[in-house]
């Protein structure tokens, strides 16, 4: 852990998380302040906060709350936050170049800015998780061309070279997924018996750091009815089920293929934690139409929990006071929880 205290006021360890401002165009203002304003995420982490005081500011009032936070320049972040909140000042935008609603340069510098400094206070030790509002990718691709989605950012920016993973996380169930962000046309050639087992393996890992000590996952096909024995398809006979039955014999409870329209009714009837997709909106659809205002997107993987609201910068309702601070709670919600198991886990094995 971070924090030298061992415990807080209530007798429990609270991880220090850095919380990197989104774009400003959207939502990601007011939601960070809003964030801060809630006393069950104050009393689960301490925050590191970043980004421009100006646009905050502007979010508060958006928001309607009143801000108490210890201000702080980039050389002089604390090892040890205190009760308040420390926002690190970047001062890198002035609201009146802010185009509400609108993916800019500006924008996209601004967030792209937030979240390396995030991303290095938590490759230095300094934070035990990070947590970020929402990014719009189109503005981050201004910002830094090579931007193809977080994963990419976080690689390059730690020369990060082990896998790493984009989870969507509910309450009651897990999505993880074997490919991602890739056509269509391309995931069959993606899939392969040791691509599906190296999810399985994270997952599980994932799932365990996050609290679930014995997880149960389902898998889902990539045809229409499983492939009906082949008819519509192999990829199930070939790579699929092989690459279950190599989880179940490696110890993983682990089952399927199930046909993608009923793996999730079938999950949450019987108890599974977690269901791994083969494509990306094959999980999303499910994920968003369960929790759109709940869902959380966390990236696996890392020595450190990564985790922010599923849902967009919400360009539409930008100014208007009425974002949803729900999903964003989750989010600090489960990287705390993480973050705290993850740290046991290293105390534990040093022991």
């Amino acid at each position: 852990m971070v924090t030298s205290d061992p415990a807080d006021k209530a007798g429990t360890r609270r991880p220090v998380l850095a919380l990197a401002m989104g774009d400003p165009a959207g939502i990601s203002s007011e939601l960070t302040a809003k964030i801060l304003c809630l006393p069950g995420l104050r009393s689960a982490a301490h925050f590191i906060v970043i980004g421009d005081r100006r646009i905050l500011d502007d979010g508060a009032a958006i928001a309607g709350v009143k801000l108490d936070l210890d201000y702080r320049a980039a050389n002089d972040v604390p090892i040890n936050p205190a009760e308040r909140p420390v926002f690190v000042d970047l001062g890198h935008l002035d609201p009146a170049d802010v185009t509400r609603g609108e993916a800019t340069l500006a924008g996209g510098t601004f967030a792209t800015e937030n979240f390396r400094l995030a991303l290095h206070l938590a490759d230095k030790g300094r934070v035990d998780g990070i947590c970020f509002t929402p990014f719009n990718k189109k503005a981050m691709r201004y910002a830094y061309p090579g931007y193809d989605d977080e994963i990419r950012f976080v690689s390059d920016v730690l020369s990060f070279k082990g896998k790493m993973r984009e989870f969507n996380v509910l309450e009651r169930i897990w999505n993880a997924r074997v490919t991602s962000h890739i056509p269509l046309s391309a995931v069959s050639a993606h899939l392969s018996v040791d691509a599906i087992l190296a999810e399985l393996e994270l997952t599980a890992a994932c799932l365990r750091l996050a609290g679930i000590d014995d997880p149960k996952i389902a898998v889902a096909a990539l045809n229409p009815h499983a492939g009906e024995g082949g008819s519509f398809g192999l990829e199930e006979i070939e790579i699929i089920e092989p690459a279950v039955a190599q989880a179940k014999a490696a110890g993983y409870a682990v089952e399927g293929p199930f046909p993608a329209d009923t793996v999730f009714l079938r999950a949450l009837k019987q108890g599974f934690h977690a269901v791994l997709t083969m494509y990306h909106d094959q999980g999303q659809i499910a994920m968003k139409m369960m929790g759109f205002d709940k869902g959380v997107t966390m990236m696996g993987g890392l020595p450190f929990p990564l985790c922010t609201p599923a849902h967009g910068t919400a360009y539409d309702i930008a100014g208007q006071g009425v974002a949803d601070v729900g999903a964003s709670r989750e989010a600090v919600l489960l990287a705390a929880r993480m973050a705290l198991r993850q740290a046991n886990l290293k105390e534990t094995s040093f022991a």
